[in-house]
């Protein structure tokens, strides 16, 4: 890969605005997109993608100013996601991730951990993975002494071995109740067997992992007090906060197609023979189809700022979530997930229409939008986000917090 130095990045000034932190994430989108179909092809592991995301800053934007991060709130972080997929989807992917994972302390854990667990990251830039498929059960928890031993397997675990700390989830030995930990990645019993092998989404390091007798302090469980969890409804913001992250995934993705098929069609694509026109650029239909996915593109790009707005709310009170504003949020979220789904399939697959045949190349790259799209958009059944829209409009109800509402 083709990255900037350290010293690019550490000789300028840090962002200090939102605004210039986007910029930030523009820059290093703008390195990532110099080989990104190269990349793509090869399905490396990305330690220097993750590297460039740790010298940029990129990875310690949530993270407190005291402790060395850039304090930017969720609405900053989106944008970020959005910037940086543009020019590589599984990079994107793996950020939105880690973003997600630095904050599930904040969400689930008791005060004195999330303050400990985010200026430990801030201070040690590092990057997070998860091990948490919630379709897989078979990821024991049991006492000893002071330990909690994590046994079992998961199918998938994004950002495995670039990652620094793994976020475990498991379910103590003969009950319901599920428990969250952070341990190192290179922890003892700890495999992660590099099998992800999808058309899509190729480096975001998503295959399963291998848990054989993890073992992490008593302390580290997430919200524990004493060995009993501290339910607050601020726990349950996971769901929507994570599918935001898909929405701005998805429509960073999109935004990079319609990007890089202009630049295609401005420079290499060819009227047509019976259109009467000299210039690919001066077709009705090819000038019509720009317009409107463009306009699509917007739109749920501004939903999605929106709701952010809304989320945010949340997020700066977690004490004050109720179970209405809660449930208020992921409907709201699960329509700008549905509408940039739609929207993202349909312009990574357009596309083509307006770049003509030789656009299908290989060396051209243009179908790795597609492939991410279509990839990560089967995450979870998108009909479903629909349903949580209309059930609330019909009968006004709230959609039931689970791992995947």
């Amino acid at each position: 890969m083709s990255t900037a130095t350290p010293t690019d990045w550490t000789t300028r000034p840090a962002p200090r605005t939102a605004a210039d932190w986007i910029a930030r994430a523009a820059e290093v989108a703008a390195v990532l997109a110099t080989d990104a179909a190269e990349r793509d092809r090869a399905g490396a592991t990305p330690y220097a993608e993750v590297r460039l995301l740790k010298d940029s800053g990129l990875v310690t934007l949530l993270g407190p100013v005291e402790h060395g991060g850039a304090g930017q709130d969720w609405r900053t972080a989106y944008r970020v996601v959005r910037e940086v997929a543009k020019a590589d989807g599984s990079i994107g992917q793996l950020l939105g991730y880690h973003y997600l994972w630095n904050w599930a302390a904040r969400l689930v854990g008791t005060r004195e951990q999330w303050e400990h667990v985010e200026a430990e990251a801030a201070r040690n830039r590092w990057f997070f993975g998860g091990a948490v498929n919630p379709r897989d059960k078979d990821v024991t928890v049991t006492e000893d002494g002071d330990e909690l031993v994590f046994t079992g397997r998961k199918s998938f675990s994004t950002g495995s071995r670039v990652s620094d700390v793994t976020v475990l989830e498991g379910v103590f030995e003969g009950t319901d109740r599920h428990v969250f930990a952070i341990v190192p990645s290179d922890s003892e019993g700890l495999t992660f067997h590099g099998d992800w092998d999808n058309i899509g989404q190729r480096l975001t390091e998503s295959g399963s992992v291998t848990l054989d007798g993890v073992r992490t302090p008593w302390s580290s469980a997430a919200g524990y007090v004493d060995k009993r969890f501290q339910p607050r409804v601020y726990n349950t913001l996971n769901v929507p906060t994570i599918q935001l992250v898909f929405v701005n995934l998805y429509l960073g993705i999109a935004g990079g197609a319609l990007e890089t098929a202009a630049a295609y069609t401005r420079t290499k694509s060819r009227s047509w023979l019976h259109g009467g026109h000299e210039r690919a650029v001066d077709e009705p239909y090819v000038i019509d189809t720009y317009g409107d996915l463009t306009a699509k593109l917007w739109a749920v790009e501004a939903l999605a700022d929106t709701v952010a707005a809304e989320g945010q709310q949340l997020h700066d009170d977690p004490d004050a979530v109720t179970e209405q504003a809660r449930g208020d949020f992921e409907v709201r979220v699960a329509a700008a997930k549905a509408r940039a789904t739609d929207v993202a399939l349909e312009i990574t697959s357009r596309i083509f229409e307006v770049t003509g045949a030789r656009s299908t190349a290989s060396a051209e790259g243009l179908d790795r939008f597609w492939r991410n799209v279509r990839t990560h958009t089967l995450h979870d059944p998108v009909a479903y986000k629909r349903r949580e829209v209309g059930r609330r409009v019909l009968e006004g109800e709230l959609p039931e917090p689970t791992w995947y509402s």
